[in-house]
């Protein structure tokens, strides 16, 4: 994942066009048909050993993986991958995520996950995400913002055309999930703290921290009965900044209701926010 600083002060407007109000849709609680629209991709799965918690349901960050494999996998098909884009020195950033769960899956629980972009704005592109167990049941879902970083001046890139050209082939707005409407408040008293460090294995084919050790580093702050009790309902996140190798992190959050938390990572060398984040969780 790139992300760089003056992308801080972006993702806020991004926020904040946010608050129009999004497209009209009736999300589905079930998979309504297995014909393909031209720009998805689909592929199932089987939750596995290594994605299990002690409850041997899949854990969040082995969800979150889950999605951004297949994300990889569509771009790659639709000939628009971080590496198909080298040529054009064009580079996806992704900037925000909102992550909405219904229930975790159990070891053995056959998926299938749905992704395909959404649309563009400005210089701004989307893409969502639908996972549905074997019923056809929507267990999860989530929405997601992008820009295009140019590799040689490390600066905000316009959407070029022949990217702006499969406008057409995207699903209808009936498809598309509701985007944040808000900003991420700010965290303002932490009551927890963890420091961590970005080691070799935590960095992406970028040589930057994996995406979702944001989330995981956050969520590791709350108290151990939720890590260990808890359900998590839904995560918002917002990207600042990259983590590099030998980084030392701090991941801070904040109770902010019965079931509900603000989270922050901060680099320790400088004092600079990588993410900011917001939890919510199903009461104990």
């Amino acid at each position: 994942m790139v992300v760089i600083c003056l992308f801080a002060d972006k993702a806020g407007q991004l926020t904040n066009q946010d608050k129009a109000e999004p497209p009209s849709i009736n999300l589905p609680t079930r998979q309504a048909t297995d014909n393909q629209m031209p720009l998805t991709y689909t592929t199932s799965y089987i939750v596995q050993t290594y994605d299990i918690n002690k409850r041997r349901r899949m854990t969040v960050a082995a969800l979150v993986k889950l999605m951004q494999e297949a994300a990889m996998q569509n771009v790659m098909q639709i000939k628009l991958s971080l590496w198909d884009l080298e040529k054009q020195h064009i580079s996806w950033v992704l900037l925000r995520k909102n992550l909405r769960i219904n229930r975790l899956p159990n070891i053995g629980e056959r998926l299938k996950v749905c992704t395909y972009p959404v649309g563009f704005e400005k210089v701004f592109t989307f893409r969502d995400y639908k996972v549905f167990d074997e019923k056809g049941e929507l267990i999860a879902y989530s929405s997601s913002s992008w820009l295009l970083l140019d590799t040689r001046t490390r600066r905000m890139s316009r959407i070029p055309q022949f990217i702006l050209d499969y406008e057409k082939d995207l699903p209808p707005k009936s498809e598309w999930l509701p985007r944040p409407a808000s900003k991420i408040p700010v965290l303002k008293n932490a009551g927890f703290e963890k420091k961590f460090r970005v080691n070799w294995h935590d960095l992406d084919f970028n040589g930057h921290l994996n995406n979702v050790y944001y989330l995981q580093w956050m969520l590791e702050t709350v108290p151990d009965k939720l890590l260990e009790s808890g359900t998590l309902k839904a995560f918002d996140i917002q990207y600042k900044l990259e983590g590099m190798w030998k980084d030392s992190v701090i991941s801070f959050s904040e109770k902010t209701g019965p079931a509900e938390y603000l989270h922050k990572l901060v680099r320790e060398g400088d004092g600079k926010e990588l993410a900011t984040g917001r939890s919510e969780w199903a009461s104990l």
